[in-house]
C-alpha cells in the first residue's frame, strides 16, 4: 500500500528524530542518507492514483488526526466546514540538509462531501537538518479557490507561510486569494512553516 510502504521506509532508513548539531560522522552520514530517502519518497511515492485500500487507510488516519486538531481547538473543524471545501494531510514528512524535501498525501472535501485525494511535494533550499512530521489543513473560502485547487493551480509564493494550529488560530484566520493554511507539528522540531515550493496535485476519486 502507498501510505504504509512510504512510512515504513522512512522509519527503517532514516528514523524520525531530529539530528544533533555538530554530531559525529555517523550522524552526518545518517543525515545524507535521510536526504536521499526524502528525494526517493518524492519521486517514488507519488503514483498519481489511490487504491480503495489506500484510500480507506488515509481516511482513517485523517479522521484520527482531525480529532487531535479538535482537541487543540474545535474551531478548526468549524472553519473547515464553513468554507467551500478543504484538503487535509494527516502526515507530511519533511527532511534534508542544505536542500530539503517533503511529501504527504491527504483527503479532499467539497461542501461536506469527500471528492478525492491530494498529493503534496515540496523542495526547499537553506540549512535544515533532520526529519520532522506535521499535518496540514488547507481551507478554501469560496468556489473560485476550490476550483483553482482542483485544476492544480494553487501556487504558494516563495515567502508564503502557514499558521501554526494553536488555540485561537482558526478564529483569526486570514484568507489569501481564498486560501488559508494551518500546520500542526506531530514529531520533530519544526523551525518554520514555509509553504514556498509546495506543489499539490488533486486526485479525484
Amino acid at each position: 500500500m502507498f501510505v504504509e510502504n512510504c512510512r515504513l521506509e522512512t522509519m527503517i532508513i532514516g528514523g524520525r528524530d531530529s539530528f544533533p548539531e555538530g554530531g559525529s560522522m555517523q550522524s552526518k552520514t545518517r543525515t545524507i542518507v535521510v536526504m536521499g530517502l526524502i528525494m526517493g519518497l518524492m519521486a517514488g511515492c507519488s503514483t498519481g492514483s489511490v487504491t480503495k485500500g489506500e484510500g480507506d487507510a488515509l481516511l482513517k488516519r485523517s479522521q484520527d488526526s482531525r480529532q487531535e486538531w479538535n482537541k487543540v481547538d474545535p474551531q478548526f473543524d468549524a472553519l473547515a466546514k464553513k468554507g467551500n471545501g478543504y484538503a487535509f494531510f494527516p502526515e507530511i514528512t519533511k527532511g534534508g540538509l542544505l536542500v530539503g524535501g517533503a511529501h504527504g498525501r491527504g483527503v479532499v472535501y467539497e461542501k461536506g462531501q469527500h471528492i478525492g485525494y491530494a498529493d503534496l511535494t515540496q523542495m526547499s533550499v537553506g540549512f535544515q537538518a533532520g526529519l520532522q512530521d506535521y499535518s496540514q489543513l488547507i481551507v478554501f473560502e469560496n468556489q473560485r479557490a476550490m476550483d483553482k485547487f482542483k485544476r492544480n493551480e494553487i501556487d504558494f509564493g516563495a515567502n508564503a507561510s502557514a499558521v501554526y494550529a494553536d488555540t485561537g488560530a482558526a478564529i483569526g484566520a486570514q484568507f489569501v486569494d481564498g486560501v488559508a493554511v494551518f500546520v500542526r507539528p506531530t514529531r520533530g522540531a519544526m523551525a518554520e512553516a514555509s509553504l514556498g515550493g509546495q506543489q499539490i496535485t488533486y486526485l479525484p476519486k
